[in-house]
């Protein structure tokens, strides 16, 4: 089953269109992973270069968890929560994406966290645009 799917299959008005909901909630849910794999495998790393990594790859899964499971809920929204959680969760993706791309040419895992964050990013946008737009 996918998040689309029980998007669509829930009996109250969803928040935006379910393909852009959906993707956001898929994007948050995999930045989630990705960046919790990257704050763990920054620390393994043994480099004091990478704390600032580290701390803001763990902002942003927690952004991106509690946004995945703000903007899942469908039944009597408040929009001004969504919006916040949402802004949060760009925020945080940006921070991380952007001292991942300091450490992409030497660490791998922070080339594939500061993507992830991207698309993540991108999803969320796409998702604030749509929300915006219905209000």
């Amino acid at each position: 089953m996918s998040v689309q799917e029980i998007l669509e299959a829930h009996p109250r008005p969803l928040i935006a269109d379910a393909t852009v909901l959906a993707r956001c909630l898929d994007e948050c849910g995999a930045c989630e992973a990705t960046c919790t794999i990257c704050a763990d495998a920054c620390a393994a790393e043994l480099d004091a270069e990478l704390v600032r990594c580290v701390r803001l790859c763990l902002d942003c899964a927690d952004a991106c968890a509690a946004a995945m499971r703000i903007l899942g809920r469908q039944t009597d929204a408040h929009p001004p929560s969504q919006l916040n959680v949402l802004e949060t969760c760009l925020a945080a993706c940006r921070a991380c994406a952007d001292e991942c791309e300091l450490h992409a040419a030497h660490h791998r895992h922070c080339a594939i966290s500061a993507a992830e964050c991207r698309r993540c990013e991108q999803a969320c946008e796409a998702l604030r645009a749509a929300l915006t737009t219905l209000q």
